[in-house]
């Protein structure tokens, strides 16, 4: 058995590819748009690291998404989690959990899926404005 993707309904294809391509700098691998059934596929992944695949299923058709068909969180680690932050920040992105220990931090995407950021290797040396920060709604 191995690890395939993890599949992500997504609402606004755009702004999720803006989210989690732009900000967060994953990297789409492959596309498909099937017609016939309405809906677009896009696989994305880490620079470097394509056996972890993240699917965007985007429905044409409007629809909302409830409890029953949501998740805990995706995890990524970073080569420095205080920069991505900044940049998260500075793009409107609500940092919900900040990386006050340098280690680790919670933001979520346009559609409320919670991403986990993980420091690579040490955490980083605590340092404001993070170590003080206070958490923003649920993560």
């Amino acid at each position: 058995m191995r690890y395939l993707h993890t599949m992500v309904r997504v609402t606004d294809i755009d702004a999720s590819l803006h989210f989690y391509c732009d900000l967060l700098g994953l990297e789409e691998r492959h596309r498909v748009d099937v017609e016939a059934g309405r809906f677009t596929l896009v696989f994305l992944s880490a620079p470097g690291d394509e056996s972890a695949q993240v699917e965007l299923t985007h429905n044409w058709d409007p629809e909302e998404y409830g409890g029953g068909r949501n998740f805990g969180h995706l995890a990524y680690e970073v080569e420095d989690i205080y920069a991505l932050c900044e940049k998260l920040k500075d793009a409107g992105v609500t940092i919900n959990r900040p990386p006050r220990d340098g280690h680790m931090a919670f933001v979520r995407s346009p559609d409320g899926i919670s991403i986990e950021l993980i420091q690579k290797g040490q955490g980083l040396p605590p340092q404001e404005p993070w170590a003080s920060m206070e958490n923003t709604g649920v993560w």
